[in-house]
């Protein structure tokens, strides 16, 4: 049966580094099989829909841009009842008056959700960890928070955050 996926390609176009040109990723998702494909923003969220259900879409996903583009990037794949589910279930949304302050981080590894509740936000600051997902308020910005350079620290390239409205976005693109 075929499923609406996801996949966030983590730190590519940041920067100078791992450019990668969405065109290209919509060619190796479409060299790999899928079909209705597209991109949103140029920051790696590809969504596509997959013949059915495959545990290693993401090592797939990561082999092909090596292989084909020689860029190595970490990706984690989400179908879209998971993306549903991790937008249903912010505890933060109270909080957030600005999306762009509001970023929804996916572990690679959902054991990895312990450790992640270590961490102790410092207000004005919260964070919030449900199942893979891990909700972070940076009320000064991603720039200056000290949670997301923790969580950083904590995971390395375990994980991948969008903000809110990049959420929202994929969210909306997986229904179509």
């Amino acid at each position: 049966m075929p499923i609406r996926q996801v996949a966030l390609f983590r730190g590519i176009n940041v920067g100078r580094a791992k450019r990668v040109a969405m065109a290209d990723l919509r060619r190796l998702a479409a060299d790999l099989g899928h079909s209705e494909i597209s991109t949103l923003l140029n920051s790696g969220n590809l969504i596509y829909t997959a013949a059915k259900r495959r545990s290693d879409a993401a090592t797939r996903l990561q082999q092909a841009m090596s292989e084909h583009l020689g860029v190595s990037a970490r990706v984690i794949v989400l179908s879209a009842d998971e993306v549903d589910t991790i937008i249903a279930a912010n505890p933060l949304l109270p909080m957030v008056d600005d999306p762009s302050r509001h970023l929804v981080c996916v572990l690679a590894n959902p054991d990895d959700a312990h450790r992640v509740r270590s961490l102790k936000a410092a207000a004005p600051e919260a964070l919030a960890v449900t199942g893979r997902a891990v909700y972070l308020w940076c009320a000064h910005g991603i720039l200056d928070s000290t949670m997301l350079d923790a969580l950083g620290k904590l995971l390395g390239d375990a994980h991948t955050a969008r903000n809110w409205a990049t959420w929202l976005k994929i969210q909306a693109q997986l229904r179509l």
